[in-house]
């Protein structure tokens, strides 16, 4: 006997991958997380976005997250998401959506282009979830920020503390400058 398939459930997947689609997210972050053919997604994504999804492989290397500035702002999402965690009783894709949405509001209050989408947050937990990212404590200003599993903590210095050499002297716009 085949599994009944729920129209509730199905709306609900529905309505979650259309606030995805909104978002940015990429085709394969809706596969994961919600219970949609490929064939209703693709349909879906085409309706709600106007135009196909973008194609090709999503990242899979932790590297990005730990170069400079990409760390700082995977290190603010990484610390809301926690605090979600900790606070709300939500699924994982929710908190990962309500944690990308303060996130960006968080970016647009400082006027600062944020680096993340949607997509990266949603490997970023991803990765955290699996062990191979995690939350360090740095030993200068005691913020939580993303380093790899092997990071020794006792010692870490992040990257706001103790920025690169050329960090924060680029002239792009909406970057995040040092003084």
């Amino acid at each position: 006997m085949a599994a009944v398939k729920s129209i509730v459930n199905e709306s609900k997947d529905i309505e979650r991958a259309v606030a995805l689609i909104g978002m940015g997210a990429r085709l394969q972050v809706l596969e994961s997380e919600t219970g949609l053919s490929y064939e209703k997604l693709l349909r879906l994504y085409k309706e709600v976005a106007g135009k196909s999804p973008s194609k090709g492989q999503l990242p899979f290397s932790t590297d990005w997250f730990l170069s400079w500035q990409p760390n700082i702002h995977a290190s603010l999402y990484a610390n809301i998401a926690e605090y979600l965690n900790k606070t709300v009783a939500l699924e994982p894709i929710e908190v990962v959506m309500k944690a990308f949405k303060l996130y960006e509001e968080q970016m647009s209050t400082c006027g600062i282009e944020p680096l993340l989408s949607v997509t990266r947050a949603w490997r970023l937990s991803k990765f955290m979830d699996a062990g191979m990212l995690v939350r360090t404590k740095c030993s200068c200003c005691g913020g939580h920020f993303v380093t790899d599993e092997y990071e020794n903590a006792r010692h870490f210095v992040c990257g706001l503390c103790k920025p690169p050499a050329r960090a924060g002297k680029g002239k792009a716009d909406g970057g995040l400058r040092l003084a």
